[in-house]
């Protein structure tokens, strides 16, 4: 049954696309077993619908020398907000920044080559006018990467378990 736009095809062609990415079309389809024109077509419906969002290679930032990665909240002045989130997307150590609910005003994932340099990342942003304090933790580990294909495999109906992991009996 599909939910959300995404049936077990979508899923398994999504699935592949992630697992080997240099794989053309082609190949992928004779892998699905259907023609390249029905994975086009799918795949331009969820492009176009805003479920696939790119086709970039996934980059390591540790691997590129920004080995310290930190969760900084900034708490702001909010009639600032728009002009602030401007300056975040010009900072390339910022990798996501997002508005939040609760003590802070706006979470981000801030990449750098030392703790240091985070620290630098952080003190540019405390000069942006409406940015009142910061709070940051050092990310030690990562125990769950960034993923998608879970949720993928459960929308699509691809995983035997349920919402929060919980098992369920396997749908023919």
């Amino acid at each position: 049954m599909a939910r959300r736009g995404l049936d077990r095809l979508d899923g398994r062609m999504l699935r592949l696309l992630r697992e080997r990415p240099r794989d053309g079309l082609l190949e992928i389809a004779r892998q699905l077993g259907v023609a390249r024109g029905t994975l086009q077509a799918r795949l331009d419906r969820l492009a176009g619908s805003g479920v696939v969002t790119g086709y970039g290679p996934d980059v390591d930032v540790a691997a590129l020398g920004h080995v310290v990665q930190a969760f900084t909240t900034f708490e702001v002045d909010q009639p600032a907000r728009e002009a602030i989130a401007a300056r975040l997307r010009t900072v390339p150590q910022i990798l996501e920044a997002h508005i939040v609910t609760g003590p802070g005003d706006i979470w981000c994932r801030i990449a750098g080559t030392s703790n240091r340099h985070v620290q630098q990342v952080i003190d540019l942003v405390l000069e942006v006018p409406g940015v009142r304090r910061s709070t940051t933790v050092i990310a030690l580990g990562a125990v769950v990467p960034y993923r998608v294909q879970p949720l993928v495999d459960e929308v699509s109906g691809l995983s035997e378990h349920g919402e929060y992991g919980e098992h369920r009996e396997h749908r023919g």
